[in-house]
C-alpha cells in the first residue's frame, strides 16, 4: 500500500458544523479519504464531547472527543450572530458537503438550509443528521443514542434471558447514522460528478447539481436490526433477549471454560460435525435432537448444557487449541486492550498514532477503509479548538482586520 497524503476525497471540502458522534464520525471518515474536513465550533468551548472527560490524553485532550475527529481543521464561528451566519454561508458557498446535526427548523431559521445555500451553490450536497428525521410525528424531539437504543428496539435484544435489558456497549444508532451519512455523502457526490461533466448517456457539460440528506438515529439503528426485524415479521413475534446466543444457529455462543470464556461458532453442519468429532462425542451426530441445525435450535437448552460440562474443565487456550485444531471457529473473549494489541490490529492499521501539540503521542482507532492505492491514516491530530479560524478564513479572502474585528465582536 503506498502513503499517498492525498485520498479518493483530495479535492472535496466539507463544512462539518456537526457535534458529538454521528456527524464527526461522518466527518472524519470523510476525512480519513482525504477531504479538507471544516469542523465548525462554538467559540465558548467548541463541541461538547472536548469536555468528556475522564479520560484524556493529557491534561486536556478528551479521549471521547479525539476518536472522531482526526484528519480536521477546527475554526469557531458564533451561529447566533448574523457576521458568523454570514461567514458560514461564505464558506458554504466554497464548500462541496455540508453536515450539521441542528435541532430540526434550526438551519431554516439561521438562513442555513439546504434551500438557502444551494442558491449560491447548486452543486451543495447537503446532509443532516438527527434523532428522528425531518419528517414524521416525532421529528423535533431531541434524541440521544440512549433513547434510540430503547425506542428502537435494540434494547430489546440486548442482554441475558431474564435479565433487565441492557444497550450495546458503543452508541450503536450515532455509528450506525455516521455510517449511513459517510455512504449517503460519497453517493450524491458520485451522482454530482455525472450531472456536472460527461453523463450516463455521454452528454458533456451538464450543471453539478447537489442533494438534501436526511439521515435520522432511529432509522439507521432500524435498518441494523436487519435480521432480527425480518425474524419479528415472519415469525409475528418480537425477538428476545438471548445473551450471546443466536436466534437461527445453534451452537452458535458464549462458553464458560475452567479459566475465562469462548465463543463457539456452528454456522454449517460440517462444523456440527468438526465440532462433535472434536469432544469426542460422535454419539451426538446420531442423537435425533440435534441432526440438524433446525432441531439444534428447538432442543437449545439441552444441546447447551452437554457444551457447557464438556468445556469447563478445560482452559481457554486448551479449548481454542483443540478447536482450531479441527478447524471449528472460536475465540477468546477478550477485552478492548488486548483486542488492540492483537498482532493482526496492528498489521492492518488498526492502531493509529499521531503527534498532538499539548498531549504528545496520541493512540487512536485506526480506519478499516483499506485502499491498494492509499493508505486511510492519521494525517491530522484531532485539532484544537479554533486552531484554524484565520488560516480558513484567510483563505476564504477575510483580510486581517475583518477577522480581528469578528474575534473582537465574539464572532470566532
Amino acid at each position: 500500500m503506498t502513503e499517498d497524503p492525498t485520498g479518493p476525497l483530495e479535492g472535496v471540502t466539507v463544512l462539518d458544523a456537526s457535534r458529538v458522534l454521528a456527524g464527526p464520525f461522518c466527518g472524519m471518515q470523510l476525512g480519513d479519504l482525504g477531504a479538507d474536513v471544516i469542523k465548525v465550533e462554538r467559540p465558548d468551548g467548541g463541541d461538547q464531547t472536548r469536555h468528556w472527560t475522564p479520560p484524556a490524553f493529557g491534561d486536556d485532550v478528551a479521549s471521547y472527543y479525539a476518536s472522531i475527529n482526526r484528519n480536521k481543521r477546527s475554526i469557531t464561528l458564533n451561529l447566533t450572530t448574523e457576521d458568523g451566519r454570514e461567514a458560514f454561508r461564505d464558506l458554504a458557498s466554497e464548500a462541496d458537503v455540508v453536515l450539521e446535526n441542528f435541532r430540526v427548523g434550526k438551519a431554516a431559521e439561521w438562513g442555513l438550509d439546504y434551500e438557502t445555500l444551494r442558491e449560491s451553490n447548486p452543486g451543495l450536497v447537503y446532509c443532516s443528521i438527527t434523532g428522528y428525521g425531518q419528517t414524521g410525528p416525532k421529528a423535533e424531539r431531541p434524541a440521544y443514542d440512549l433513547m434510540m437504543q430503547a425506542e428502537g428496539g435494540m434494547m430489546s435484544i440486548t442482554g441475558e434471558e431474564g435479565r433487565p435489558p441492557v444497550r450495546v456497549g458503543v452508541a450503536v444508532a450515532d455509528l450506525a447514522a455516521g455510517m449511513y451519512a459517510t455512504q449517503s455523502v460519497l453517493a450524491a457526490l458520485f451522482r454530482r460528478e455525472f450531472d456536472g461533466g460527461a453523463d450516463r448517456a455521454g452528454a458533456p457539460d451538464a450543471e453539478k447539481t447537489g442533494d438534501r440528506i436526511d439521515v435520522a438515529l432511529f432509522d439507521a439503528l432500524l435498518g441494523w436490526l436487519s435480521y432480527m426485524g425480518t425474524d419479528a415479521f415472519a415469525s409475528g413475534e418480537p425477538p428476545e433477549r438471548m445473551g450471546s446466543r443466536h436466534p437461527n444457529i445453534a451452537p452458535y455462543q458464549a462458553f464458560e471454560a475452567a479459566d475465562g470464556y469462548v465463543v463457539v461458532a456452528c454456522a454449517s453442519q460440517a462444523i456440527w460435525y468438526r465440532l462433535c468429532e472434536a469432544l469426542d462425542r460422535p454419539d451426538l451426530v446420531d442423537d435425533p435432537r440435534f441432526e440438524t441445525n433446525e432441531r439444534r435450535v428447538d432442543n437449545r437448552e439441552e444441546l447447551e448444557s452437554i457444551l457447557t460440562d464438556a468445556f469447563a474443565d478445560r482452559s481457554v487456550d486448551e479449548v481454542v487449541d483443540l478447536l482450531r485444531t479441527n478447524d471449528v471457529p472460536v475465540g477468546r473473549i477478550r477485552d478492548v486492550l488486548e483486542a488492540f494489541d492483537d498482532p493482526q490490529a496492528e498489521a492492518r492499521g488498526m492502531v493509529q498514532r499521531v503527534t498532538h501539540p499539548t498531549a504528545g503521542e496520541i493512540e487512536l482507532p485506526g480506519s478499516p477503509m483499506q485502499f491498494s492505492e492509499y493508505a486511510a491514516t492519521a494525517r491530522r491530530h484531532p485539532p484544537l479548538l479554533g486552531e484554524h479560524t484565520e488560516e480558513v478564513l484567510a483563505e476564504l479572502g477575510y483580510s486581517e482586520a475583518t477577522i480581528e474585528r469578528l474575534d473582537a465582536d465574539g464572532v470566532v
